[in-house]
Parts: structure tokens; C-alpha cells; sequence
């Protein structure tokens, strides 16, 4: 069998020199994830798609041709984005029987054309609104590394099924944090790409103004080649971060002391300078708020007003909320934006590389509403995204990273933010933090017996 763990890459070099037979692996991968997915991760199993495209893949190959360079790689993508021929929920009750969708997304139709073969969609927050892949209608996501533990969210079935090692690669969307906070808590890599860079036609929209989509990997090499494919061009070469720096105040404070000294430590290898202060942060994150329930809102207003027991109880409170901001409020969150904007537009012009904790804290217990952080109480679902939020108003890439710690310690993840269109600059990075042993996934408990 294919070992659980086996990265998209050499998976693909096994399907292109005729090693092993992609409908062998997205058989396994379908079995594995049918009986190993202890944490309800996935909604749909794509079985008769799957193999379809698989035994195309394998045609390709035997014809002589090469079929791209995901070849026979499984992959799964978040319940909010389209798939031919079946409903693209949003983890809503109210879409289940919304019509079939009538082709894939654009992101998922690329990775196909490059080989990859879609297996199964995943569990997420209703509507993409939350950090905890808590939802009412499909179940709770449970976290690969302790199942009494928060996955994140809102893409957290994406990520726990790449944490747990039951497929190479996985979809999510990023509107304040939804790859990043998950990426961190199931300790893998995620990439919130810059704004408008990939693609997100036929994904299921959230926050228009904030919305991206990206991937999670084992691996940064991995997840540089889902990315070039879902940009639709090859990435250059990016070389060297010599210019780094900590982001202080905001982004220093209500962090664990683990992810402080990871920081640390990264900072040290990669010769950081001194710190950097982004005076709008703390506000910038309220703005988030502000735009994220305006925008969210007024998108469901008609729906809320039509049937709104249908929504989940914390959705809808915050959706209905959002619809009720005042005009001003909402143009005074779209100034602090740009405030924000400029700030850290202006700290990435003197620097290759800025970096802030992925979350405050490692995951939360499922039963937990709130946990203390540098000797502060913060709330356990709405604060996993208390550094991501403000970063994503400025439309930059980032990579969360997964951090090299003990094999017993629930993992945590560091921000990798640069200036837009620098992704490469990112993957490459990680590549060589993965070299210096400084970010690494730590196996999964059930991959570890799988292995």
C-alpha cells in the first residue's frame, strides 16, 4: 500500500513512470479514508469520480504521454467548493438540496487537468463563519492529534484529513484565517495566497472583499506545485529571505511561550532584525469583524429573513448582527483597513519576510469555551484567529508552518507573510526551515500505526 504519509510528489513520480497504477492508489486512498477517518473530516465519498479520473490518468501514462505533474495524486476540498454533479453545501442544512453543481471550480477542474484526482469533500464551518469546524448539521471535526481537541476552521476537515496523512493535499478557503488557524492546530502547512491571485470561481463566496483560496500539504515542495498549478504558471525562483522581522505588539502578545520560542528560534536561523510594531493592528482586527459580519450578513439576508431557524444558532446571531452595522461603522472599518494596509505594505518594503504566530495557542479542548494565554482569558473558538484576522485585510501572502517540536506536544504554527506575488519566496523558505529541522509535521497518532 501507499504509505500514509507519502507526499504528493513522489506519488506523482510513481503514477508517471508507470510504478504504480493511480486507480490503485485512489482505491487505497478511498478505503483508508473510509476506515480511518476517525475524525469526521470528510462529508463525501467520490468513489465512481474518482476512479474514473484515476483509470484517465493511467491511460495517459500508458499511451506514453505524462499526465501532469500531479499525477494520480488524491487530493479533497472543502465542502464550499463546486464539484460536477454534486451539491456544494457550505456546510449549510438549507443547501442540501440545492441543485447539483454543473462543473468543477476552476481551482479543482486545474488540479485535475494536472493529474490530480479529486477522492472526497470535507466538513467545515456552516457558511465558512467560525475557527472551529463545529457544525451542527455534519458533526463536529475532530483534531488528527487528539480527538478531545478543536480541528480549526472554518476549512478544519481539509486539514485534519492532510494532518492525519489520509491524502497528500486538500482545498480550503482563507476569508480572516480559515486555512492558517487549522494549518496550526492540525500541524500542517496552509497557504493563504495573495488576494486575487488563484481563482474562486465556482467556490462558494463568504467575504468577496477578503476571500482566497489555497491548499494544504506535508510539505512546502508539495504545496508549491498545487499552487503554481492553481495559478496557472510556473513559479520563479525566489532565493534568499535576508531581510527578516518579528512582528511585536499585537502579534507578540496573547501567544503561547511554545510558539514565542519557535518564532525565536526561526528568527534566529534566519538573522532577523529587530521588531516591528504595526500601530493598527489591534484595531484592524475589529475591523475584520465589522466587514466580516457586514458583508456575511447582508449575502444572508434574505435567506434569514425567509427561515432563519435553518441556520445554525451562533451563524445566524452573528450574521444577523452583522446586517444591523451601521453604514458608518462599516465605512470607518474599511479606513482602518487601509490604515493597516499601508503599515504593513510599508515594514514589507524594507523586508523579504515578517513572522507572528498562526494561533495564539495550540488546540483547544472541544469542551473548553475558554482558555488563558499569557495570563489572559481569551475565547477558545473566536480568538484561534486573533493573529490572522488583521493580516488578511492587506491581501498578502502567507504560509502557515508547522513548528519542529516533540513528538507528545500538540502542534502549533508561525506565519510566513510576504509581499504579494512573493509565494515563492515563502515555499522556499519553509523548504529550507524544513532543512534546518526548525518546522516539521509531526505524524499523526493514527498514521503513525498506519505507517
Amino acid at each position: 500500500m501507499t504509505r500514509p504519509a507519502a507526499t504528493a510528489r513522489a506519488i506523482a513520480a510513481d503514477v508517471r513512470a508507470g510504478r504504480r497504477s493511480a486507480q490503485a492508489i485512489a482505491t487505497e486512498t478511498l478505503d483508508r479514508i473510509a476506515t480511518q477517518d476517525r475524525m469526521n473530516a470528510s462529508t463525501r465519498l467520490l468513489h465512481r469520480r474518482a476512479l474514473a479520473d484515476a483509470m484517465r490518468v493511467d491511460a495517459v501514462v500508458a499511451t506514453g504521454g505524462d499526465p501532469g505533474p500531479l499525477a494520480g495524486v488524491p487530493f479533497a476540498v472543502k465542502d464550499l467548493f463546486d464539484v460536477a454533479g454534486e451539491t456544494t453545501t457550505a456546510g449549510a442544512r438549507q443547501r442540501a438540496a440545492a441543485p447539483p453543481a454543473s462543473r468543477d471550480a476552476e481551482v479543482v477542474a486545474r488540479l485535475c487537468a494536472a493529474g490530480a484526482v479529486l477522492v472526497a469533500t470535507t466538513n467545515m464551518d456552516e457558511f465558512a463563519y467560525g475557527f472551529s469546524t463545529e457544525n451542527s448539521h455534519y458533526g463536529t471535526t475532530r483534531n488528527p492529534h487528539d480527538p478531545e481537541r478543536l480541528a480549526g476552521g472554518s476549512s478544519g476537515g481539509a486539514a485534519a484529513l492532510v494532518g492525519a496523512g489520509l491524502v497528500p493535499l486538500a482545498l480550503g478557503s482563507d476569508t480572516n484565517g480559515s486555512i492558517r488557524v487549522p494549518a496550526s492546530l492540525c500541524g500542517v502547512y496552509g497557504l493563504r495566497p495573495s488576494f486575487g491571485a488563484v481563482s474562486v470561481e465556482g467556490a462558494y463566496p463568504f467575504v468577496e472583499r477578503l476571500d482566497t483560496v489555497g491548499g494544504f500539504t506535508r510539505s512546502p515542495k508539495d504545496l508549491a506545485i498545487a499552487h503554481a498549478v492553481m495559478l496557472g504558471q510556473a513559479l520563479r525562483p525566489a532565493g534568499a529571505a535576508s531581510r527578516v522581522a518579528v512582528l511585536g505588539g499585537w502579534f507578540a502578545a496573547r501567544a503561547d511561550a511554545m510558539v514565542l520560542a519557535g518564532i525565536d528560534r526561526i528568527a534566529a536561523h534566519l538573522g532577523a532584525g529587530p521588531p516591528i510594531v504595526l500601530p493598527s493592528a489591534a484595531a484592524a482586527r475589529s475591523a475584520g469583524f465589522v466587514l466580516t459580519g457586514a458583508e456575511g450578513g447582508y449575502r444572508h439576508l434574505a435567506a434569514l429573513r425567509r427561515d432563519a431557524v435553518a441556520f445554525e444558532p451562533a451563524t445566524r446571531d452573528r450574521l444577523i448582527a452583522g446586517a444591523l452595522q451601521p453604514v458608518a461603522a462599516v465605512r470607518e472599518a474599511e479606513a482602518v483597513a487601509e490604515r493597516f494596509t499601508a503599515e504593513l505594505l510599508a515594514a514589507l518594503a524594507g523586508h523579504d519576510l515578517l513572522l507572528a504566530p498562526s494561533t495564539p495557542m495550540s488546540a483547544p479542548r472541544i469542551d473548553a469555551t475558554t482558555i488563558v494565554v499569557d495570563g489572559e482569558t481569551l475565547s477558545a473558538r473566536a480568538d484561534l484567529g486573533l493573529h490572522t484576522q488583521p493580516l488578511s485585510l492587506a491581501g498578502v501572502p502567507i504560509l502557515s508552518v508547522p513548528l519542529s517540536l516533540p513528538e507528545d506536544a500538540m502542534p502549533i504554527g508561525v506565519q510566513l507573510i510576504a509581499a504579494p506575488g512573493r509565494e515563492a519566496l515563502l515555499f522556499e523558505t519553509a523548504s529550507a526551515l524544513v532543512a534546518a529541522g526548525l518546522v516539521a509535521c509531526t505524524p499523526a497518532p493514527q498514521e503513525a500505526e498506519a505507517a
